[in-house]
């Protein structure tokens, strides 16, 4: 009898892809929690929807930051030794030269004018909206050129009374600026200086930056593009970051209002420790649960009209 040679049966092919048994479902990746509030998250979803990459173009973010303005409700303008200016006047002797934002390319002074008639009202404040010259057909130092020759305009104007410089975004970096030049170059003495969610390092590599690159409104990537308008192929990067300055010792009192969920975030804070520790009296309001611009929502957005409440607050102050 011939011996049996043929030995067990070889095991089936075992099944493959995903739900064969024994093979491992894998785990969808869990979203990160959103941190915006649900007003806050309907508000910045309707902004985004309507605003264009930076590949768009200057036009064509222009013209979104323009988009349902409706007709703007008269002011008083004028200029400011060249400088085109909007006053609203008001009763209180305080003085505030705000910049707008726009990443110093976008905005003028009506998509700011609901934002500097709301500080006006709450404090009663001559506000000064300053209308510099935008890149890139005119790039850094123009805007804070612009900036300062108001200031001074503003001193003389107003002679005697507290003087503020104020700004957003952008108009934050501005207004900073402003605060080191006056008194480096012996400017006007200054009572303060607001820095709303202000852009004060061009490098952006904080971890803000990382975490809100996208899905809140203002993107790390729009913040490089303006940077790169603002400054050209040939401007020097670390002069037009007010958050580079060497030394801070001498400035007026800060208050810098802050969105949690901004690219921005981080270098505002860092600029406020370096404030504090050179003994520049400073307050930080950080606004959890909004994003950069929130204040544009005043009216609609509880957390936006809170932020200009406390703003004003601080702004109405005794100031010397």
């Amino acid at each position: 009898m011939s011996p049996d040679t043929s030995g067990p049966a070889a095991p089936a092919p075992a099944p493959q892809g995903p739900g064969a048994p024994g093979t491992p479902t894998p785990t969808p990746a869990t979203p990160p929690p959103d941190l915006l509030t649900p007003a806050a998250r309907a508000l910045c979803d309707a902004m985004s929807a309507g605003f264009p990459r930076p590949e768009a173009g200057v036009a064509a973010l222009r013209a979104a930051a323009r988009a349902r303005l409706g007709e703007v409700p008269p002011a008083r303008d004028t200029e400011a030794d060249g400088v085109p200016v909007r006053l609203y006047e008001g009763a209180e002797s305080l003085v505030v030269v705000f910049a707008h934002g726009g990443g110093w390319v976008l905005c003028d002074l009506d998509t700011h004018d609901r934002l500097c008639r709301a500080l006006a009202s709450r404090t009663g404040a001559t506000v000064v909206s300053v209308g510099y010259r935008r890149a890139p057909e005119h790039r850094f130092p123009a805007a804070e050129d612009d900036m300062c020759t108001a200031v001074a305009w503003a001193a003389e104007r107003y002679p005697g009374r507290p003087l503020v410089v104020a700004g957003d975004s952008s108009g934050g970096s501005l207004a900073a600026a402003a605060a080191l030049r006056a008194r480096d170059g012996g400017g006007p003495p200054l009572a303060g200086q607001l820095l709303v969610h202000p852009a004060l390092d061009h490098r952006l590599d904080t971890a803000s930056a990382r975490d809100f690159a996208e899905g809140h409104f203002h993107t790390t990537a729009h913040m490089r593009w303006y940077w790169q308008r603002y400054l050209g192929p040939d401007g020097d990067p670390a002069a037009a970051s007010p958050g580079l300055a060497a030394e801070l010792r001498g400035l007026p009192p800060a208050l810098l209002v802050l969105a949690d969920c901004d690219p921005l975030r981080d270098e505002g804070l860092a600029y406020a420790r370096r404030l504090s520790a050179a003994g520049v009296p400073t307050v930080v309001h950080l606004h959890t649960g909004v994003f950069h611009g929130f204040l544009a929502g005043a009216g609609l957005l509880p957390e936006a009209d809170g932020a200009l409440d406390a703003a004003a607050g601080w702004l109405r102050q005794p100031r010397r």
